[in-house]
């Protein structure tokens, strides 16, 4: 567990020296490279708390603790292979003061606003980071959701705010990463996203086509059946979202290594299946997803 005097000195920090983040963002070495030498990335995510989604498996309140969620991010950012994080300011910069993000990729996630279960939550605004401040923290690029539901009106602001995020993070030259999904409410008033293949496929045409150029743009898309036909629609970079914890470990790890065979997959983003492994080992759980994404490097 991290160490209570961390913990406290982060505190402290906060409280007398809010100066030292961006202290610490401009000391941060960086990688001269978004991918690693064979092409490929492995991204931790830890933007679910912003939302509000705390829960993994039938603990609702499981990412609540904050020690203990760095604690896990310290451990899987230090394992071989892992290449960085994609987290909110707030967790980036408690990773910062702790020196763990050191030549490590970091995304900045941007629009936080759609909270889980919310009446709102198609209306996704951008609460946490924008480009400018993407920039200037010296991240390598910038993370938005986008959940598209043709009955719902609120899509097309989520639409037109990503649109602008993908054209202003494009004109600093820093990596829009674009995580769609066609979506509706069931009858009980949950979104729930279409994981059909069709539907993927959609969302890619849709996502590709936002902002003034498309030449910074990579798409997160979930790992579903006939994962060809959902490559086959797009040109632009491909990694991977871990999607929900609840099934066997063992039946993603094979979904993961059928879908990183494939042409046009540059890599893996992986939050609550690698941070709350059922098992409790973080460091197991991240080395065997590390290994099937630097395995699947092709020349």
């Amino acid at each position: 567990m991290l160490d209570v005097g961390e913990l406290r000195r982060l505190r402290r920090l906060r409280v007398a020296e809010p100066e030292a983040i961006a202290a610490a963002a401009l000391q941060r070495r960086r990688r001269r490279s978004l991918l690693d030498g064979g092409g490929r990335l492995m991204l931790i995510a830890a933007d679910h708390p912003a939302r509000g989604a705390l829960g993994v498996r039938d603990d609702p309140l499981a990412m609540g603790d904050r020690r203990e969620l760095l604690d896990r991010l310290v451990v899987a950012l230090a394992r071989p292979g892992v290449d960085g994080v994609l987290a909110t300011p707030d967790i980036v910069e408690d990773l910062l003061l702790l020196g763990a993000l050191e030549d490590r990729v970091v995304v900045g996630s941007m629009n936080r606003g759609g909270l889980a279960g919310s009446v709102s939550e198609l209306d996704d605004r951008f609460t946490a980071y924008d480009a400018a401040a993407i920039a200037a923290s010296g991240l390598d690029g910038g993370k938005m959701l986008l959940r598209i539901d043709l009955g719902d009106p609120d899509t097309v602001a989520t639409l037109e705010a990503c649109g602008r995020a993908v054209s202003e993070l494009a004109a600093r030259r820093l990596v829009a990463m674009i995580e769609p999904f066609m979506a509706a409410r069931a009858d009980n008033g949950r979104l729930r996203n279409d994981l059909s293949a069709a539907a993927v496929v959609r969302a890619c045409a849709i996502a590709g086509g936002l902002g003034s150029t498309s030449a910074y743009t990579w798409l997160k898309l979930p790992v579903v059946e006939d994962m060809e036909r959902v490559l086959a629609a797009t040109t632009l970079p491909v990694l991977l979202l871990g999607g929900d914890p609840d099934g066997a470990p063992e039946e993603t790890y094979a979904a993961w290594e059928k879908a990183l065979a494939l042409e046009g997959v540059n890599g893996l983003v992986v939050g609550r299946a690698l941070l709350y492994p059922p098992d409790g080992d973080v460091a197991a759980a991240v080395d065997t997803a590390t290994a099937l994404v630097k395995s699947g490097v092709r020349e």
